[in-house]
């Protein structure tokens, strides 16, 4: 977003709004459509970044997941919100309770499970969240096994893009600056 001299917006017949604080010259939008999906970010896991916002530490994906897929038990240290768009998945912690096509899921920071696609699944899991703060992985062991936050899913995203040759990956970029551009 590009800066320009701040002027009192008007509504189509003329009236005076308040001014804003933010001047915006355009949408900041993606087209999930015009997003590469990028493989494997993590084994059997695809993912289309929508926002990466590493000052807020939010990262907003559409996630999708092939079946028998799995994540170490982790916790969250903001809140997350997932949509499930199509297929199903399941917290090792809360088996009865699988979250399938048009469930919506909050999560309170603090929230510790263990990811995980069933099997027997007959498509791919598809999936959009919305994370604030990091993801703090275990291995079975308890021992730590990884940290991911905005800034680590930017910096993979960058970096498998590049090595796969598929170039820039289109994103809203964090504080509400700009748009990547693929």
């Amino acid at each position: 977003m590009t800066a320009k001299i701040l002027t009192q917006p008007i509504t189509s017949t003329g009236a005076k709004l308040p001014l804003p604080a933010l001047p915006q010259d355009k949408l900041l939008t993606v087209n999930i459509e015009q997003i590469p999906l990028i493989k494997d970010v993590f084994p059997g896991i695809h993912i289309k970044p929508l926002r990466l916002d590493p000052e807020r530490g939010e990262w907003v994906f559409m996630a999708i997941v092939e079946p028998g897929c799995s994540l170490p038990i982790h916790y969250h240290t903001g809140t997350a919100q997932v949509w499930t768009i199509q297929g199903c998945w399941k917290y090792r912690e809360y088996p009865d309770q699988p979250q399938t096509a048009g469930s919506y899921l909050f999560e309170p920071g603090g929230s510790v499970h263990t990811f995980y696609t069933p099997e027997d699944n007959t498509e791919d899991t598809i999936t959009i969240a919305w994370i604030e703060g990091a993801q703090v992985s275990f291995n079975e062991d308890g021992t730590f096994h990884s940290l991911n936050d905005a800034l680590s899913i930017q910096y993979a995203i960058q970096a498998l893009a590049a090595a796969r040759g598929i170039g820039p990956v289109p994103y809203v970029r964090g504080n509400g600056a700009d748009v990547i551009e693929g």
